[in-house]
């Protein structure tokens, strides 16, 4: 008989603080079969998980978690759980930074298989070689070995901490109570949710059909949040899908009857691109024509150029429809408890919209005692500094609910908006814009050559549409640059022009220039933002209907570089 054998010394007990705590994850189909869940830590997102879920105040290492030079200083080793239905499961764990030459490519990756039994695994970072090419923490990834299925609630619970190095501590995680839905509390917050009701006469009105079974149909348009980004599942979880369900519910109808849903969010991107993408992603080419419409630019429209002209442009396309919809205006809120509502809610107040605000619903409880109105921490409401977690999805979702029933249950107004004699707030330049690309037909387009722009680009942005968890690729029928100093040329008869080009972090992305009648007005740069999305940017507004010849060329210097033109937008 063999006793046991003497354990090893413990490890030293670190200080150390989360930067995910039992998040639900699930893996998005990819084209090798598997599942990854992405979640990215660039752009502040890792400072604001810190400070968030990890308590961190101390700007020094707030600071540090900024490079990986500073990372490595600070952090000695990375705790990870992982927790799924099965326990003989297991996931890779991947952390991955990005380089400087090459964002995607040149950096360090650590990896780490972890079992799904819940326990903690730790792997420390002095036992990889590291690159010198290292400049900042990117993005951690979970792999599993199949994606998640349609109808399957989330693969798995996750925890990531950061345990620290000699010299540093963190502060002891807070305890969290769970959100109670039903809480008297929870309701009076909800009640903060509503700017105004506004005319109900288009809501109330498709209210009405759906609950006589009648068809219509349910649109969302927005960003990332729209998307479902921080949901698990994203397509049944996200504020947009739980807001369907409960009108049906209220219509007393199941959600496969004669309600019909439409989710076009996509990540990254400004109203700018949503009044382009309308018709193709919510009308469906003219095949689609919503009954309510929800628009969420809150946190999106600081890259719009325009400050509000392409937001109102978009408001007055949709509501300008024949069959009158009903426009919702939500306002999204950051963690760091900011949107431009200000600077939309004019447009809802001007044409009598109604409006739901998540930021007046949870940002002043965040900072209540628990026992003295808090319903929801930050934490529990922010999957990342961006999006929420299914708890901040259901609280959006139940906010326009509460505007819905409060309506459902009001008066009818009379509807008393004429768009022909209520003129813009802050403008309309592109309320009657369409889009313009490789598949399209228009006698006021002509063109002249195509020049070395001869490729379509198909890794493009991808986003999932509808209760789809498999992605639609955005702006598919594109011109794509490969090689050659030849310009995309064409001629135009317009007022208003608007360039679509295909961000990008590749190191072989190159810059290219817009000439107008030759003059040079745009320089696009696809690293700015530095992953690949579509970047609307304005050619030119607001000049005499003529005819324009238009040029894109490539940047000297980067004739042997790639660029890919997505599409226009056009203003007769």
């Amino acid at each position: 008989m063999v006793g046991p054998k003497a354990p090893k010394d413990p490890e030293k007990k670190r200080s150390g603080f989360y930067i995910m705590r039992n998040k639900q994850i699930a893996g998005s189909v990819q084209p090798d079969g598997r599942g990854i869940q992405f979640i990215y830590l660039n752009d502040g997102r890792m400072i604001s998980s810190a400070r968030i879920v990890g308590n961190i105040t101390d700007d020094t290492m707030l600071g540090m978690l900024s490079t990986t030079e500073g990372f490595r200083r600070l952090i000695h080793s990375i705790g990870v759980s992982v927790e799924m239905e099965s326990a003989d499961k297991k996931a890779e764990f991947v952390f991955q930074m990005y380089g400087k030459s090459d964002l995607y490519r040149s950096g360090t990756t650590l990896c780490m298989d972890v079992p799904a039994d819940g326990m903690e695994y730790v792997l420390n970072l002095s036992a990889y070689d590291w690159s010198d090419d290292d400049a900042i923490p990117g993005q951690i990834r979970f792999v599993f070995d199949e994606p998640q299925k349609d109808g399957e609630a989330a693969q798995a619970l996750a925890t990531v901490k950061f345990y620290l190095n000699d010299g540093f501590t963190a502060p002891e995680p807070e305890a969290e109570e769970m959100v109670d839905f039903t809480c008297n509390a929870y309701q009076e917050m909800l009640c903060k949710s509503l700017v105004q009701v506004g005319n109900n006469m288009r809501l109330k009105a498709a209210i009405k059909r759906a609950k006589q079974g009648e068809d219509i149909t349910i649109a969302f348009i927005g960003g990332s949040i729209t998307q479902g980004a921080g949901a698990v599942p994203i397509n049944t979880k996200c504020y947009a899908y739980r807001t369907f369900e409960g009108i049906c519910r209220l219509a007393g109808k199941g959600v496969h009857e004669n309600i019909h849903y439409i989710k076009a969010g996509v990540g990254g991107t400004p109203s700018e691109l949503g009044m382009i993408r309308y018709e193709r992603d919510v009308c469906r080419e003219g095949t689609v024509t919503p009954d309510i419409v929800i628009v969420e630019f809150a946190v999106n429209d600081e890259g719009d150029e325009t400050k509000g002209v392409c937001y109102e442009s978009l408001v007055r396309k949709i509501l300008a429809a024949e069959n009158k919809p009903a426009v919702i205006l939500l306002f999204a809120v950051f963690a760091n408890d900011e949107n431009l509502q200000e600077r939309l809610c004019v447009v809802g107040e001007h044409y009598q919209l109604p409006m739901v605000s998540t930021r007046d619903c949870v940002v002043e409880q965040f900072y209540k005692k628990a026992k003295e109105g808090k319903v929801v921490t930050k934490n529990q409401f922010f999957y990342d500094c961006y999006h929420p977690t299914n708890i901040g999805h259901q609280i959006m979702a139940d906010g326009l609910l509460y505007l819905i029933y409060k309506v459902d249950k009001s008066p009818m107004d009379e509807d008393t908006l004429d768009l022909e004699v209520v003129p813009a707030v802050i403008g309309n330049t592109f309320e009657h814009v369409w889009l313009y690309d490789r598949n399209s037909k228009a006698d006021q387009v002509k063109i002249l050559s195509t020049g070395d722009f001869l490729e379509r680009d198909e890794e493009l942005q991808g986003v999932e549409m509808d209760r789809n968890l498999t992605q639609t690729k955005e702006f598919p029928y594109n011109w794509k640059h490969v090689k050659g100093a030849k310009p995309f040329v064409m001629e135009i008869c317009c007022t208003s022009l608007v360039m679509v080009n295909k961000d990008s972090g590749a190191p072989n992305a190159g810059c290219a220039q817009v000439f107008v009648d030759g003059e040079a007005v745009l320089f696009v740069d696809p690293k700015v933002n530095g992953w690949t999305h579509c970047n609307p940017l304005i050619c030119f507004q607001n000049r005499e209907r003529k005819t324009w010849h238009i040029e894109v060329r490539m940047q000297p210097g980067d004739e042997d570089k790639e660029f890919t033109i997505l599409g226009f937008g056009v203003v007769d």
